[in-house]
């Protein structure tokens, strides 16, 4: 387990810097939310998700909603490692004519992209459509919606987790990113969440908490929702944002920002450093 768990580490390091060398050359993005989403996006495409690179439409294939479209880096940075695209297409981030806009979208047909995203609060209604259709199909595939915790602030997302409960859509994973920050600040100061957890169990969810920035805990947390089969099942990944660079961790102002020419290769360094 030692030995995996290193090379998912070593993963998600190549991921981040990925993400930051793309933000880099873009000069715009959203760099704190995708660095701290890095291990959870390691763990699924590395891991957990059923999936194949060579055949990005199997029928078979678990399925991922990408929510908060703003940390699209993070997406495209994992797909990018996994043997969706060449990494050099990274490069092309938010460039005129790239398919790696700022907000993932399906006309670009990027290869492993499942839906596009942009306004908040829409990705867990999707994930219930493709589960319950999934359902009456009979299929065995599992769908797995990434959130924002500044995005549960969506009366959409309420509505679509009733939705989820009353039909018993096991299948469902909802993933929340919560760093407790958002744009302007704080989530508690913007408009406070908790009790989170049990808002989510009030709506019929089953409730699971993990480190979202340490593998073994990500792992472990996917294991125990194995033998869930009466509910749909919500993680609450307790993140840093701008995690693996100490400098911008847990500050909201790197919610939207690229690092600089200059700033690039310091926080690079600052990643080897930690890993």
């Amino acid at each position: 387990m030692k030995g995996a768990i290193e090379k998912l580490q070593q993963q998600a390091l190549q991921i981040r810097i990925s993400i930051i060398e793309s933000l880099q050359a873009a000069g715009s993005g959203h760099l704190g939310g995708s660095l701290g989403l890095a291990d959870i996006f390691t763990v699924l495409y590395f891991h957990e998700l059923t999936h194949d690179p060579q055949a990005p439409r199997w029928h078979k294939r678990d399925r991922l909603v990408l929510s908060i479209g703003h940390v699209a880096p993070v997406l495209y940075a994992t797909l990018a490692h996994a043997g969706y695209f060449p990494p050099e297409e990274l490069q092309t981030l938010r460039k005129l004519g790239s398919r790696l806009q700022g907000h993932p979208a399906l006309v670009h047909e990027i290869p492993g992209l499942e839906t596009s995203a942009g306004s908040l609060g829409q990705g867990l209604s999707i994930g219930v459509g493709m589960a319950l259709a999934a359902k009456l199909r009979k299929d065995q595939h599992r769908i797995f919606t990434i959130h924002g915790d500044g995005e549960l602030q969506e009366g959409s997302i309420w509505e679509a987790a009733m939705s989820a409960s009353h039909h018993k859509l096991n299948n469902l994973i909802a993933i929340v990113d919560r760093n407790k920050l958002q744009i302007d600040g704080e989530t508690s100061k913007v408009m406070e969440l908790e009790p989170l957890a049990d808002k989510w169990r009030a709506f019929g969810w089953d409730v699971k908490e993990c480190n979202g920035n340490d593998m073994e805990s990500i792992i472990d947390t996917f294991e125990q929702i194995r033998t869930n089969r009466t509910s749909p099942t919500v993680i609450l990944a307790q993140t840093k944002m701008g995690a693996g660079v100490p400098e911008i961790e847990n500050n909201y102002k790197w919610h939207g920002k690229p690092p600089t020419k200059e700033q690039a290769p310091i926080f690079i360094e600052q990643l080897k450093q930690n890993t």
